[in-house]
């Protein structure tokens, strides 16, 4: 056997949050033959799995009873381009961050304004992760999942991911039975700036570049996002811990009566989205310390680890956090990370 199971392992430096669980079982997989020989140890398929990646979107509040698949495949490149696009793969198990960056040095435009975001490739269209003006349903064009139980690879396109906001058919009918190996981006050769969005036409502003470019955008969503969101590596997070609820326009429009100033965007003639950082904020919660954690001073959507947290410690003051909303504003706040 070429791989090798460990047991027994401390997950405290796998995810973000720094949160002390251990592993009943792990394995750190370089390569899909890896997974077809774990799939030929007797009992292993029988077992409770859990596939980790960067481990930035995960809040363990117990030790994890099964066994650990770290996604560590690596390969970045450009297998095709057109007229228009660029056709760039990478590999499920390279950071998120790295891969944009290169494409910003190649001039592969698209994802620029998601820049910084925590995590690896394969988890960005778990969650179809967004910021400032893109999700990645934009810049998609395929990607290869490998079915844990009957050992086969499967290309998905656009229409079969079932793309919404924060989600995927990976949250949803198919959670739990796939692990993505890699992901193909469609990438623009002439860029699209999107700049009307957050902070970023203020940050250009400051940094006066000659002539837009990716470069720019990029350096400006690493400027905002430095300013005001934690490094995990300093204090524990998993970057927005609450999405953006949608609510009827009868409750937007009520809270909208109250609050001039809330940030509510229309989604349709029926429905609207409402910011979750304003609502945690206007009750109260930006800065709060509970113990040894509590919502992040600079940002009400970022829930910290000040040290010494457990996962059902922070899994508690995020439940009043959602009480305290709904109880104010009569909205349901819904998480964005995983809770295992």
């Amino acid at each position: 056997m070429s791989i090798q199971i460990s047991e027994n392992i401390s997950l405290r430096h796998l995810n973000t949050f720094g949160i002390e669980a251990m592993a009943e079982k792990y394995l750190k997989f370089n390569s899909l033959d890896d997974l077809q020989e774990w799939r030929e140890i007797p009992g292993m398929l029988k077992s409770n799995v859990l596939v980790l990646g960067g481990g930035s979107n995960i809040l363990f509040t117990k030790d994890f009873k099964g066994v650990i698949l770290h996604n560590q495949l690596h390969g970045i490149e450009l297998i095709e381009e057109d007229e228009n696009h660029f056709y760039v793969r990478s590999a499920a198990g390279e950071p998120w961050d790295s891969f944009v960056q290169l494409c910003v040095k190649n001039n592969w435009a698209g994802v620029e304004n998601l820049s910084l975001i925590p995590g690896s490739v394969g988890a960005a269209p778990m969650q179809n992760i967004g910021a400032y003006g893109v999700e990645i349903k934009d810049v998609f064009h395929s990607l290869e999942a490998f079915h844990i139980q009957e050992g086969y690879l499967k290309t998905f396109d656009l229409q079969e991911c079932k793309f919404g906001y924060r989600e995927s058919v990976f949250k949803g009918s198919e959670k739990g039975k796939w692990i993505i190996s890699s992901v193909t981006f469609r990438l623009l050769k002439r860029p699209v700036f999107k700049t009307n969005y957050g902070a970023i036409q203020e940050e250009l502003e400051k940094l006066r570049p000659d002539r837009l470019s990716i470069s720019d955008i990029s350096r400006a969503v690493v400027n905002i996002r430095t300013s005001k969101l934690p490094n995990p590596a300093i204090l524990g997070n998993a970057g927005s811990f609450f999405e953006n609820p949608v609510v009827s326009m009868e409750l937007a429009n009520t809270i909208k009566q109250k609050h001039a100033d809330a940030p509510i965007y229309p989604v349709n003639v029926e429905v609207a989205k409402v910011a979750a950082g304003w609502l945690i904020e206007k009750c109260g919660w930006k800065g709060k310390v509970v113990g040894n954690c509590g919502m992040h001073a600079k940002q009400a959507l970022v829930l910290v680890n000040y040290g010494g947290a457990t996962g059902a410690e922070v899994l508690a003051f995020s439940e009043q956090v959602m009480s305290s909303v709904f109880e104010t504003f009569g909205v349901q706040l819904k998480r964005e990370v995983n809770i295992v």
